[in-house]
């Protein structure tokens, strides 16, 4: 480790980030990604002439982005903030809604850069184990004076918790934030985007990476009370005021207009995981019911890490997490298209038969 590190960063433990091979060799399964490219309205939208203004800085406000992400769900602009990702949403939200007097709670099992970010920023955590079966309760944040962050949908589990239960938190304690991290809402139902109408304590983060196919254009979106999207803008304008390059500040906006080619998307990815939750049923596995594009597999006869290993020798790539112990015999597998899906269980059910 070089000795010009500050002891803080030398102290840090990065997020590692899900295998990202550049040949396109690989069944890509591992990282959540859509199968589907961008709306065909994006591509019509990135023109020569507006590549030609790349010369420019873009629109610091995202204001057109921000407008249909207001428009689609209903609210007012100044109810909506977009980042360089959902990731940097929340992390804009560690930085405004904790510090020296409240820290953060979070699961055991969830998305792992909650507890990158809680050391990255100092901040105080409540590590809130997951129940036996791997659901979230929210009785067990109660009477915390900590910023609750949620993935909802969780990762990598998938399993998400109804709306009616992130209400009770929203109304035990009004003076306190709950950030609720919807990455994956839009292949499940139960959005608690209608609780922002009650609820100025709520912050509903999203993005465009998983349902409407721009990963690579790395845009993420929050929604909430006027007062705590300005929160996040005072931590945005003192990090990057241009956080949304201007190709990425159209493409979401195309994206976001075509709802008819979302749905699609959207309603092909829940059926493929529906198809490929009950062929792994038959081969043996145990499926954790999913409202996400992955499902959070394990197999009696296969350890996870082997399992893992085992595919990618054969050119399929899975998430297998060594930590914590009670999910390394499980796998999480994107959803991809029905020919992926169909290479995958063929392929698992030779390495069952000891091929």
């Amino acid at each position: 480790m070089s000795r010009f590190l500050s002891a803080e960063t030398a102290a840090l433990e990065p997020y590692t980030p899900g295998e990202q091979p550049q040949n396109l060799r690989y069944n890509k399964l591992n990282t959540n990604e859509s199968p589907f490219p961008p709306s065909p309205r994006v591509l019509e939208a990135l023109s020569r002439e507006e590549i030609g203004r790349l010369n420019l800085y873009s629109d610091p406000a995202c204001t057109a982005l921000c407008a249909a992400i207001a428009r689609h769900y209903g609210v007012e602009d100044r109810q909506v903030i977009a980042g360089n990702g959902s990731d940097e949403i929340l992390s804009f939200a560690f930085r405004a809604f904790c510090g020296a007097d409240r820290g953060a709670a979070f699961a055991d099992i969830t998305y792992g850069f909650y507890r990158v970010w809680a050391r990255y920023y100092g901040l105080r955590a409540r590590i809130v184990p997951l129940r036996e079966d791997f659901s979230l309760r929210t009785e067990d944040y109660m009477g915390g004076n900590e910023t609750v962050f949620l993935a909802n949908p969780n990762a990598p589990t998938g399993m998400a918790a109804a709306p009616g239960e992130i209400r009770r938190l929203l109304e035990a304690d009004r003076d306190r934030v709950v950030v609720v991290d919807e990455a994956y809402m839009d292949f499940g139902t139960g959005s608690c985007v209608p609780l922002l109408a009650e609820f100025d304590n709520l912050l509903v983060v999203r993005t465009f990476s998983k349902s409407r196919s721009l990963a690579g254009g790395r845009v993420g979106y929050a929604l909430g009370g006027p007062e705590l999207i300005a929160g996040l803008n005072r931590v945005k304008y003192s990090f990057n005021p241009y956080n949304v390059n201007r190709l990425s500040i159209l493409a979401g906006t195309a994206a976001m207009e075509d709802e008819a080619y979302f749905r699609r998307c959207v309603d092909a990815v829940c059926a493929n995981r529906s198809w490929t939750a009950a062929r792994l049923k038959e081969l043996g596995f145990t499926v954790l019911p999913s409202s996400a594009n992955f499902v959070f597999v394990k197999s009696d006869a296969i350890p996870g890490g082997e399992l893992y290993r085992r595919l990618k020798e054969r050119g399929i790539l899975v998430r297998h997490f060594d930590t914590p112990e009670r999910i390394a015999d499980f796998c999480r597998i994107t959803i991809g298209s029905m020919e992926q899906m169909k290479e995958l269980a063929d392929t698992i059910e030779l390495l069952l038969n000891g091929q």
